[in-house]
């Protein structure tokens, strides 16, 4: 397609990191532009209803509007950021517009959002405490730009925490490698886990500063080359293992601020029966085991092997605590999983869906909490929950990935009819 330039009127902002304009009756999805701006746009993408287009001059400001902070933020360069051309509070309300808008769209809600900030990323920036890097046939490291498997070589990546860039992946060169994720943990452990292209093999540079290298083995397998890669991560007074690059929340500040809103929705009692579903490492079934005490139980459930490895390890001193894997669409017909007083869903970025709603939903607990990473699946399910007799009661929002497009959610559902 041949690049054509246009002049557009910001509109509203949109899920993804894009703001709404129009250029003829057609919508144009506009990015490195905010709302109420006047810019010129060259196009990147046409399809029979739209047009994507990059903001490549602004001609009128927004007042929340900034110089970038990062080099590589820009039209053609990374794709990691959004918003570095908002001030904080401006990427908050952006947020907190879009999830209103998903719910309003999506689920028939009506409600006021506020994005809240999570403890741990001054400015917004050195947050990241895992990054993976992309690596170009020479063995150059880089982050891969917008909708596009080119590679932009860095220097270095601001939103990545202190403790990541010590490391300097991006100072070397990694002959053989596909990928490259650097992982710091709030243990104080590092870990470099490394894809190799096409099964070559791949000279590890020597680091600037320890850290354990692992091998991606493809299927969620890694094998260590250089220490244990197992990560510790503390939340409150417990500790909680993650081997290799299994799941935790990037954001240093994120996993505590989460349990805790989990917990203050979920309000578990002692004695009462539990549900874990996704629960990764074990984070959210741990505090529920802790609530819920010797009496109650709890029942957590994970298809990844290794995170099912990790939260047996990390609840063995909760014996209330029962952590299986299997992929919930299945597993809770096949452990047998009838009733439950609260469940805890933390689904991936696809959501629940109408088969996993409907199965929590029979399952007639007195409250659940959902805890979302994609405001626009949310919505989808949020709208099938209300249908099975549990509306919202009550959301939060989380800046738990500043100068991104992405927002965490909780959501509390309580079952139609109760006090």
């Amino acid at each position: 397609m041949e690049q054509a330039s246009l002049e557009l009127t910001v509109g509203p902002v949109a899920h993804g990191g894009w703001c709404v304009a129009r250029h003829e009756g057609r919508v144009v999805f506009v990015r490195h532009a905010l709302p109420g701006e006047r810019v010129v746009a060259e196009v990147t993408e046409e399809t029979s209803r739209f047009l994507r287009a990059d903001a490549v001059r602004v001609i009128e400001a927004s007042p929340d509007r900034v110089v970038p902070p990062c080099p590589y933020a820009g039209p053609g360069l990374c794709g990691g950021c959004d918003w570095q051309h908002a001030t904080l509070e401006a990427q908050r309300r952006l947020k907190a517009d879009v999830v209103a808008e998903q719910l309003r769209r999506l689920a028939g809600i009506e409600r006021e959002v506020v994005v809240e900030e999570v403890p741990g990323a001054k400015d917004g920036l050195g947050w990241r405490t895992r990054v993976q890097f992309a690596a170009l046939s020479d063995g150059r490291l880089g982050l891969r730009r917008h909708r596009s498997h080119e590679i932009q070589p860095i220097d270095a990546c601001l939103i990545a925490h202190p403790e990541v860039e010590a490391v300097g992946a991006e100072s070397h060169d990694w002959p053989g490698a596909r990928a490259v994720e650097v992982i710091a943990s709030s243990g104080g452990e590092r870990a470099v886990v490394v894809t190799p292209r096409h099964r070559r093999p791949v000279a590890v540079p020597d680091l600037d500063a320890p850290a354990a290298v692992l091998l991606d083995e493809g299927k969620g397998r890694t094998a260590a080359r250089r220490g244990s890669g197992v990560l510790h991560e503390r939340v409150g007074e417990r500790e909680f293992r993650v081997a290799g690059s299994g799941f935790w929340q990037v954001h240093p500040g994120a996993a505590e601020t989460l349990l805790d809103a989990v917990l203050a929705y979920a309000a578990p009692e002692p004695g009462e029966w539990a549900l874990d579903l996704y629960c990764g490492a074990g984070l959210f079934a741990a505090g529920l085991a802790e609530a819920v005490g010797p009496e109650g139980a709890v029942f957590g459930l994970e298809s990844e092997a290794a995170a099912v490895r990790d939260a047996r390890a990390n609840l063995r001193d909760l014996p209330q605590a029962r952590i299986e894997r299997g992929r919930v669409e299945d597993a809770l017909d096949r452990y047998q999983i009838e009733r439950a007083d609260l469940v805890v869903v933390d689904p991936p970025r696809a959501g629940l869906g109408r088969d996993v709603v409907s199965r929590v939903a029979a399952l007639e607990p007195s409250r659940v909490v959902y805890v979302s990473c994609d405001p626009a699946t949310l919505a989808r399910d949020l709208a099938w929950l209300a249908e099975r007799g549990y509306p919202l009661a009550d959301l939060r929002a989380f800046d738990a990935f500043p100068m991104t497009h992405h927002v965490e959610c909780v959501a509390l559902l309580v079952r139609a009819g109760q006090p």
